[in-house]
């Protein structure tokens, strides 16, 4: 069910459907409350005030979502020292299949669950894996729309961070 709700949200927007708007380069990042699966309480992007955020939003059926997050993994280990902070914002599962997938993909980052999916309709997400770079002033940046390279992540952090 879950794989198909890209084809929903274009079906949708085939019928004349408003379908969410993503957040413009140089807005405020929408905040929002989510839970890691331990149950702390992490606000984003508050909690993460004078850092670059990359605010990736992935689920486990996600075909894309497990290698990204493992590509990522390296950067995020190398550029965290100099403000870097990676949140995985879970799109409408449950800690269950989280924490499932992550035995078969660790991780350091921030995971956090959005199960009733409001920071997805926040930000205008349709499509997993989608990425938002938020700036030290918590202003988006930038966004990764799919999958991409460790190359191509570490460069657009890596510019957000000079």
């Amino acid at each position: 069910m879950k794989a198909l709700l890209p084809l929903l949200f274009l079906l949708l927007a085939g019928c004349g459907v408003d379908l969410p708007q993503a957040v413009p380069n140089g807005a405020p990042a929408p905040a929002f409350i989510a839970h890691t699966l331990d149950g702390r309480q992490v606000t984003i992007p508050g909690d993460f005030k004078g850092k670059v955020v990359a605010l990736r939003f992935w689920a486990d059926w996600c075909p894309y979502c497990g290698p990204e997050m493992r590509d990522i993994e390296p950067v995020y280990q190398r550029l965290k020292a100099r403000g870097l902070e990676v949140v995985a914002v879970n799109a409408g599962q449950g800690p269950e299949a989280v924490a499932k997938f992550l035995d078969r993909t660790p991780v350091s980052y921030t995971v956090v669950l959005d199960r009733e999916v409001k920071a997805v309709g926040l930000y205008g997400v349709i499509g997993l894996p989608y990425t938002y770079l938020i700036d030290r002033n918590g202003k988006v940046s930038g966004r990764i729309v799919g999958e991409a390279t460790a190359e191509v992540f570490e460069r657009q952090v890596t510019a957000l961070l000079q």
